[in-house]
């Protein structure tokens, strides 16, 4: 899952995508309104994290303008600010959720991890197809059970497959949300860790769809 962090203090900004990253997300970064909202509007993220109080435009607007231009990812808005009105303004421009600073960074990733598996139609923090579980909290994998060992790329690939399970995904869009915005993306690469996934799982689980990329089907 890719991961963009909106926020204009750098200590606080670096704290975040450390946590977001070591939590197994793809994660690309802004200092500011002007750029926040540039990403936003150009690659697909999965969730933003968005601050409320940023330098040129403030986080409020640049959440109003994305979703006047139809983009619908998740957005967890981060406020120091107290008064309930803000926190309301902040929803009804489109917000998704919010923790208020000073937050417990662990208070996010679970804030993230529900808003991220809600907008793909799961309500546990567990996805199941067939004998295949992801237990999304853990960043673990298991197969009837027993752990299924997966590098970092592996467990990306996968967990956004099951997120979208039945859904055909195209390599592009595996691409897209598996590497940040600075990475020399190639598609192709999509296809060795669908290789090295199927050598770990039962047959057929991942298919082929020809010409639009795979599926992930317990049936």
């Amino acid at each position: 899952m890719r991961i963009l962090v909106v926020e204009d203090d750098p200590d606080l900004n670096q704290q975040l995508c450390e946590a977001l990253e070591e939590a197994g997300y793809v994660v690309d970064k802004a200092f500011d309104g002007e750029e926040g909202h540039f990403l936003g509007d150009t690659e697909p993220y999965d969730a933003v994290v968005l601050d409320i109080g940023l330098p040129i435009k403030d986080g409020i607007s640049i959440l109003e303008e994305w979703r006047r231009e139809g983009r619908n990812m998740p957005v967890l808005l981060l406020t120091a600010r107290d008064r309930w009105s803000d926190k309301v303004q902040g929803i009804d421009a489109g917000a998704d959720d919010y923790v208020a600073k000073p937050f417990h960074m662990e208070e996010v990733l679970a804030r993230l991890r529900a808003l991220v598996r809600r907008a793909a139609g799961h309500a546990s923090n567990a996805i199941e197809i067939g004998p295949l579980r992801l237990d999304i909290g853990a960043n673990k994998v298991t197969l009837n059970g027993a752990s299924v060992k997966l590098t970092s790329h592996e467990y990306r690939l996968l967990s956004y497959l099951m997120h979208h399970n039945g859904k055909v995904i195209s390599r592009t869009e595996l691409t897209e949300h598996l590497y940040d915005q600075d990475f020399d993306r190639d598609s192709n690469t999509i296809e060795v860790f669908v290789g090295r996934l199927r050598k770990k799982l039962p047959d057929g689980l991942i298919e082929t769809v020809r010409g639009l990329g795979y599926k992930l089907s317990a049936e």
